[in-house]
């Protein structure tokens, strides 16, 4: 019942995440909200524009703030239109200044961590019950590695496990970042997807990782873990692996039901051969579980031949079971930590596996973060140095496959990696260099 006069004169008053919340009431505060003499008001305090105007009688020039004629002939909501995209350019800015160096040894930008503060990001996870009700987590608790980030959510209010249809993992960046204060829970934001993983029958369809006396892992593609309570069978929390390699553009470019799709890889120059195969490849290897790493380091230099390439993969050898030179040992009681409001747990044999592959140019070619878990093998060591059980850990998706074979040894109470190959899929291969292996 207020009139609308009055109304204009309050939201004048409003800054510009005030006046996009209000908006939101309802059809009528949304006209009076989109207002260019407002918005003209809150840009030219933040942007200055100035136009010159030459004069026809003097070569001297004249400028003037936009006033009158920056209203007439525009839209409603031209002027905050032009608000909104200029502090995403600036923001983007930002973020491209700081995501430019790249450190050499995983071909990744060195600020991800500040380049992600910069833009305000967070994440979120919508749980969907297949009568279309959705519960929104919101509270995800980041551990950073050297490539990746892990998130997890717990809560002692999850809805119960067999109700549910989906799970979809969106990056939500704020409308107006405000690099002064941290972003506001109710301001207005952006979400992207990342991706989308279907629930139903979980203890049928995922695979399970490991447990303990309290917890039940099972794994999801891309990066996703739930732990289910092993009593009740309910969700005790869920644990997402990121890696940082084009992470910004999947937490920032895509829609909230359609994922970011990346452009193509161009091709380089390059002596590529299907009859010499892959060569000069790195790899730069991460396996932690969330506060403890067990193994990090980089492997320069490797290479396939074209006996390497068979049944659709071309073979990447890092560590071979004939060269005990290069065996390397895991650091720590290896096992994958986890914790709720209540309870804390480690879940032994489990761990994030996080590797970074780049071609001979240092550009990223398969990139992944996901949780993996080591199973013991039915043969026995035959290494003359190695007297214990033998271990595997094996990862694939749809662009290529790791093994990794492990040795326990009781005396020292650790484990040696004694074998480790990557599998590279040829149509990855092909697609990357346009070529036909």
């Amino acid at each position: 019942s207020m009139p609308s006069e009055m109304l204009m004169k309050i939201f004048s008053y409003l800054d510009a995440a005030s006046l996009l919340c209000v908006g939101c009431v309802n059809k009528h505060f949304y006209h009076l909200a989109n207002d260019n003499a407002i918005w003209l008001k809150i840009y030219s305090s933040c942007f200055q524009p100035k136009r010159t105007i030459w004069k026809m009688k003097s070569e001297q020039t004249e400028t003037v703030s936009l006033g009158c004629t920056a209203l007439h002939d525009r839209k409603p909501g031209y002027w905050k239109k032009e608000y909104i995209s200029k502090q995403i350019a600036a923001v983007k800015t930002r973020v491209t200044r700081l995501v430019k160096p790249v450190d050499p040894y995983t071909g990744l930008p060195c600020k991800n961590k500040e380049a992600m503060k910069a833009s305000g990001l967070s994440w979120i996870i919508v749980l969907k019950e297949k009568n279309g009700k959705e519960h929104v987590m919101e509270k995800a608790k980041p551990s950073f590695k050297d490539t990746s980030v892990t998130l997890l959510w717990h809560s002692t209010n999850w809805p119960c496990i067999d109700v549910l249809s989906t799970l979809k993992l969106f990056g939500v960046t704020p409308l107006l970042p405000d690099q002064s204060r941290a972003p506001s829970k109710n301001g207005p934001h952006r979400r992207s997807l990342i991706a989308e993983y279907q629930l139903a029958n979980l203890t049928e369809s995922g695979v399970a990782v490991g447990a303990d006396k309290l917890v039940q892992l099972f794994s999801l593609n891309p990066g996703l873990l739930v732990g289910l309570w092993k009593e009740k069978n309910e969700i005790a929390f869920v644990m997402v692996s990121l890696h940082y390699h084009q992470l910004l553009e999947r937490s920032t470019l895509g829609s909230t039901t359609v994922q970011y799709a990346f452009p193509p890889n161009e091709p380089v120059w390059d002596d590529i051969d299907p009859e010499y195969g892959l060569h000069d490849y790195n790899l730069h290897l991460d396996m932690h579980g969330g506060s403890c790493t067990y193994l990090c380091g980089t492997f320069k230099s490797l290479f396939c031949r074209k006996g390497d390439i068979e049944n659709g993969y071309l073979r990447l050898t890092v560590v071979s079971i004939k060269d005990n030179t290069k065996h390397l040992p895991l650091i720590g009681t290896v096992g994958l930590s986890w914790e709720t409001d209540v309870f804390k747990g480690n879940v032994k044999g489990c761990y994030v596996m996080d590797v970074t592959l780049l071609d001979e140019t240092g550009k990223p070619f398969w990139c992944f973060s996901a949780p993996v878990y080591m199973e013991l093998s039915s043969k026995a060591s035959s290494l003359y140095d190695y007297m214990g059980h033998i271990y595997t850990t094996d990862y694939a998706d749809s662009e290529g496959k790791v093994c990794v074979e492990l040795v326990w040894l009781e005396e020292t109470k650790e484990y040696f990696i004694v074998n480790l190959v990557l599998y590279i899929s040829t149509k990855k291969v092909n697609n990357w260099y346009g070529t036909n292996y």
